[in-house]
């Protein structure tokens, strides 16, 4: 498997709705699902579930099987343990993560930029992080983790970024956070590299956030909750607090903001939406103070 391959396989395995979706079909009795079910037991719509589908038939680990008008979708054969060493056995505890595999295939991805051993120091320290809490997929989420931190401490070094960089830290990085850096990763695209994390991170990002989102056509992705690290802080340009206190280190040339907001944990729907349109307003007005439309010579020399 080459470095991309890996790593489209990582994002796809990494997504907590894609791996959800791959635990209800296993867990099945007979080993299968339709996606209206599906979109039910997530309380997610059905072009959503079929969207996310479609990205796990792409990757080969799942098989579409017709049934008049119905369709049937069930785990590819060949992907049984490749699913199995991310969710876990059924029924069992999941297997240890091949620290050295991420290692390898990470080096590749950062080659020229760091050196083998830098590499694989943050993938250990990625999954010690990860594995103080209760964090589910462990390999997949380790080398995501990874991969972002290596992103961040590489933005951390250059004086002046290509786009505007933003971090987003809650106390779980499950809610408020989630919903913030989602909106403004949908509506600023690649104009802005959007970080998010968490002072004592849960172990998935809430499904009413999920399905807040959803609602409004804005993807959670392959995000999940992460801890919160010095190399995001310093690569970002803005960051933006909520509810977490003192936990998010100060440096130097770093603007930073406190909103708040309150916490959509164990509210309604009715109040989570409220809660996700206050953060829409605030991360609009946002983007707009942002310098997205000047080049990195412009925004130095201003």
């Amino acid at each position: 498997m080459d470095a991309a391959t890996a790593d489209r396989s990582l994002t796809v395995l990494g997504d907590p709705t894609r791996a959800r979706i791959l635990e209800l079909i296993r867990e099945a009795d007979d080993g299968r699902a339709l996606v209206g079910r599906l979109a039910e037991t997530l309380a997610l719509t059905q072009p959503t579930v079929s969207h996310h589908m479609r990205a796990l038939l792409d990757e080969g680990l799942v098989r579409r099987e017709p049934d008049g008008r119905r369709v049937w979708y069930s785990i590819a054969p060949d992907s049984i343990d490749r699913i199995d060493a991310v969710l876990g056995e059924r029924g069992g505890p999941a297997a240890s993560p091949d620290l050295e595999r991420i290692s390898r295939d990470l080096a590749t991805r950062f080659r020229g930029v760091f050196s083998a051993e830098t590499v694989a120091h943050y993938v250990e320290d990625s999954f010690r992080l990860l594995q103080e809490g209760p964090a589910p997929r462990l390999a997949s989420r380790t080398a995501a983790f990874s991969a972002s931190r290596l992103e961040a401490l590489a933005s951390a070094r250059q004086s002046v970024h290509a786009v505007p960089e933003v971090l987003f830290v809650c106390v779980e990085n499950a809610s408020r956070s989630q919903l913030a850096a989602a909106i403004l990763r949908h509506l600023a695209g690649g104009r802005v590299t959007v970080r998010s994390a968490g002072s004592a991170p849960a172990a998935e990002v809430r499904q009413s956030i999920v399905t807040a989102l959803d609602e409004i056509g804005v993807p959670l992705g392959g995000e999940f909750p992460k801890p919160l690290t010095d190399e995001a802080v310093k690569a970002a340009d803005v960051v933006i607090t909520m509810g977490c206190g003192d936990a998010c280190p100060i440096f130097p040339g770093r603007r930073y903001l406190d909103w708040e907001l309150e916490d959509p944990a164990g509210r309604p729907m009715q109040d989570v939406r409220g809660i996700r349109d206050d953060i829409d307003a605030r991360v609009r007005n946002l983007l707009s103070e942002l310098d997205i439309d000047r080049s990195p010579a412009e925004i130095e020399n201003r």
